[in-house]
Order: structure tokens, then sequence, then C-alpha cells
């Protein structure tokens, strides 16, 4: 999967600037606007318990969109919307990876009107002054996945997480099990300093560390690839020319491996044990690979679009008077493991397109019209 294609295709499906959505379903009464999570209303019949009936109008920001993983995650968000019809309208803003478009871009929405705001603040720290500037203008802000610093109910209303130490904790569990000699393991994340590598690695070193047969090699805290396959394959080849000796890598993206992958067998090195996060495109990459590399393990934790889902929740709850959720964490599942197939076994769908992903809520060919 390339960059240009699934970005192509991200604007295809969500360059429209505003998607209305039908405002049906019934309630006592519609309310005011539910502005900065301070409107009381009642929950909307036959609706979900976080939408309630004060009408409201949504915006949604990605700091940079334009891959697969982000068109199935805005979709989802989508998705979940429309399950409240207090949303009479929807709005989809692109940052392209350029900082100062993304503030902008919340800027915007906020002088737009919308009452409510989802961000995925992929700039972390420098992305908190524009979200300090939409709670001020009294909208329902909610940043999610990436911590962009501050504190819920000061700068935003609330920041909606994902349990990233867990995920570290995992890939280091399967690790010392699939590696149990120890080994150098090569740390891959998004953009410098984003918190989701930082936390990812946290949970790896407290089950990494303490035994002292495994060795962090790369740059510190991680090779930064900002998520970018193409970006992952110049980090990834580099690696392997400077490194005679990687027993696993570790990736929060493992889709934007498989480009750099087959560098291993071009220099007669078998491809090493891989703990990542799942994609079809992966899962096919190792059914493909596996017999002519014998330490070529795999093993996947889902990736978390449905992230987007419970940011969306809380926001739309907030705004339009309905019952929040019970927690502001994403918790996101193992998935797959070529060694002891539990949860699941490696499975690649071949009649399905790479770039989809198997552990999101959204089913497989619904994600596959998507990609058209």
């Amino acid at each position: 999967m390339s960059r240009s294609t699934t970005a192509v295709r991200l604007l295809a499906m969500s360059g429209v600037a505003a998607l209305a959505l039908a405002a049906c379903g019934s309630s006592s009464e519609d309310g005011a606007p539910g502005a900065g999570g301070t409107a009381a209303g009642s929950t909307v019949a036959g609706a979900p318990s976080w939408c309630g009936s004060n009408k409201i109008t949504l915006g949604l920001t990605d700091g940079f969109g334009g891959n697969s993983w982000r068109l199935v995650t805005t979709a989802s968000a989508k998705d979940e919307i429309a399950k409240c019809p207090s949303v009479t309208s929807f709005t989809y803003a692109d940052g392209q990876g350029d900082t100062q478009k993304a503030i902008s871009d919340i800027q915007g929405l906020v002088a737009k009107g919308v009452n409510a705001l989802v961000v995925f603040p992929d700039a972390g720290n420098a992305m908190l002054p524009a979200l300090q500037s939409a709670k001020e203008a009294g909208v329902t802000t909610v940043p999610y996945r990436v911590n962009p610093g501050g504190a819920d109910g000061k700068d935003y209303d609330v920041w909606v997480g994902a349990d990233f130490v867990t995920d570290g904790k995992n890939w280091a569990d399967w690790l010392v099990k699939t590696l149990p000699d120890g080994g150098n393991i090569l740390f891959l994340s998004g953009p410098a300093g984003n918190s989701q590598g930082l936390d990812e690695l946290k949970g790896m070193k407290s089950v990494l560390d303490p035994t002292g047969k495994y060795t962090f090699i790369g740059q510190a805290p991680f090779e930064v690839t900002n998520w970018d396959p193409a970006k992952t394959q110049q980090v990834l080849s580099a690696a392997i020319a400077k490194y005679p000796k990687i027993d696993a890598i570790v990736s929060d993206f493992g889709p934007s491996l498989v480009g750099a992958l087959p560098e291993f067998e071009k220099s007669g090195r078998s491809i090493p044990a891989l703990a990542t996060s799942d994609g079809n495109v992966l899962s096919c990459f190792y059914e493909a690979h596996k017999a002519q590399n014998p330490d070529f393990k795999l093993f996947t934790v889902a990736t978390g679009n449905d992230n987007a889902r419970l940011a969306v929740q809380w926001a739309v709850a907030l705004a339009t008077g309905g019952t929040p959720p019970s927690s502001k964490q994403f918790k996101a599942p193992t998935f797959e493991d070529s060694v002891g197939s539990k949860p699941n076994p490696v499975t690649c769908k071949k009649d399905l397109p790479g770039d989809i992903y198997l552990s999101a809520q959204m089913d497989g060919q619904a994600q596959a019209k998507l990609l058209k």
C-alpha cells in the first residue's frame, strides 16, 4: 500500500467538507445546543445512551489523514456518529501532516460554529493552544489517541486515550516467549515524541529490562517513521544495512513494514520475529513469506480504529446531554499469534484488499467498499 494511493482514496471519500446526518428519532424535547458539555437532555428513544436529545453539529479533525488506517478510522467515527440523530451535521478536516493546517482546521470549525469537536492531535503538545481556544469558545472538545498535554476539564473536556502501555507489555510478553534467550530489538513508531510510542516503550521495558537479555537498537526512544509507509521503508532499509543482527522488530503500524521486510531476504537474512498491529496486507505477507524465513513469527494487537468510536461517544454525550461512556481509555485486545494461535491465528483474506483491518468493528467487506 502506498501513501499516495491511500491519500487519493481518503480525498475521494472524505474530502467533502460536510456530511449532513438525518435528524430522525423521537425525544421529549429538542433542547438547546449542547456546546461546552453543559447542556442537560434526555436520551433519544432507540439511540445509544450516549446520544442525548439536544441537537448539535460536530467536527472531526485529523493531523494526518493520508493512509488506509485513517480512512477506516474516519469511517468508523462517521458510523458511530450516525447512531445519534441529534447530530444534525458533521464536518471533517485533514491536516495533511502539516501542524499549522491542523491548527487552522480547528480554528475554522470553531469559527463555523460547531458545537463539538473530536480531534486526532498528531502533533501532540503543539495542538494544545488550539484545543484550549476551542474549549474557551464553548465548544465540547475531545482530543483522542495522541496525548496533547494539558488536563481534562481545563484545557479540553476529556482526552480519550488508548492503553498503549498494555500494548507494549503484550508485545514484550510475546517476545519473552518467542526469544527466551534475549536479542536485539528494533522499535519503530510515528512522529518524534508522540505519546503512543513513548507509552508502548514504557510497557515493553517494564517487562524486558528486568531480564537484562534484551537490547533496544536504533534511534532512541524509537525510530521515527511518521506512520508513513514510504518513510518506514527508508528507516527499516537503513537499519537492515546498519545492524547485522536484528532479532525482533516492534512497530505500532505493522502494515507499513511490508514494503521493507523483503530487504532481509535480499541480503540473505531471515525476516525476524515481528510484534506489531494488525492489517490484512501484513497477514497475507506473512502467509506468503513464512516458509522461506525460519525466524519469521508474527504477533499483533488490534490496530485501534475503534478508538475513534469511543471519542465520538464522549463528545456527543457531553454536547447532547447523553450519558458518557464508563471509560476514557480505549483498550485494544491482542489479535493474532502465529505461534500460539490465540486469540486468533494469523489470517489472510485474499479476497479483500490488503489495506483493511480485520480487528476493527467495521466488517472487512464494508472496509473494502470504502477503498473503492
